[in-house]
């Protein structure tokens, strides 16, 4: 039984892979919502990559704070793992600080590239950009890939 629930859990655990576009270092800030687990600051060395693997049925978000920079929550990355019907739900969001050019641009499904939410260069109708949008994707897939910084 110990064995079914642990392969379960490993099954339904999310993970993001980080993809450093440039050569600057960030620090990724995660923030889950009210009572689930806190997931430590990631670091990713600039044109570096990294994943982040999440537990079961996480909801929140991240933003990137880039090295010698304030720690001023940016472009969030926004993400539901084990939503309804077990998909995966995520947008970018530009709500919060939209001059953010520098952090989150984009976030799409491992292994298929599509949807995409976010874009390289923002303004766009690819995020959330007003309280009222709707711009949130989903997949059936559990990983999703955040580009990072400029191209």
């Amino acid at each position: 039984i110990f064995a079914a629930t642990a392969l379960a859990t490993l099954a339904s655990a999310g993970s993001v892979h980080f993809v450093n576009q440039d050569n600057t270092l960030r620090t990724i800030i995660f923030t889950p919502n009210a009572g689930l687990e806190a997931i430590p600051d990631l670091v990713i060395p600039g044109s570096e990559t990294a994943n982040q693997t999440f537990p079961t049925g996480w909801i929140g978000n991240w933003y990137s704070v880039s090295e010698g920079e304030a720690n001023v929550p940016g472009m969030l990355g926004e993400v539901r793992f084990d939503g309804f019907a077990g998909a995966t739900y995520f947008d970018v969001s530009a709500i919060v600080n939209p001059d953010d050019v520098n952090g989150v641009k984009e976030i799409f499904p491992l292994h298929s590239s599509i949807p995409i939410s976010g874009c390289q260069t923002f303004p766009c109708n690819n995020a959330y950009n007003k309280w009222d949008d709707i711009a949130t994707l989903s997949t059936d897939g559990s990983e999703l890939v955040c580009l990072l910084g400029t191209v």
